[in-house]
């Protein structure tokens, strides 16, 4: 349920309410008996989880020195030769 922030127009006194949606707004203020208005609030922002952004979206792939480039130990020059496979000899290719 939403938490409601009130403010009396006679005192100035404000005060809280924790109501439904479909609650009726508060007319009168609890000290004075005074006319009252609903005032806006920023809402209550809450991250759960084990980071934001920094940690959940800012990986870096394995490798790699955060700059887009191929780490030293990973650099074209030093890359190991990779073996052509060949493609297999069918059985009716052989007489």
């Amino acid at each position: 349920m939403p938490l409601y922030e009130y403010e009396c127009r006679r005192c100035r006194r404000r005060f809280e309410r924790i109501q439904k949606f479909s609650d009726p707004p508060e007319r009168a203020c609890p000290a004075c008996g005074g006319e009252v208005q609903r005032l806006i609030s920023s809402p209550a922002i809450q991250f759960k989880g084990s980071g934001w952004y920094v940690t959940d979206y800012a990986r870096k792939p394995a490798g790699s020195n955060g700059a887009g480039q191929p780490s030293p130990e990973q650099s074209p020059d030093k890359a190991k030769p990779t073996e052509q496979s060949k493609p297999p000899e069918s059985a009716g290719s052989k007489q």
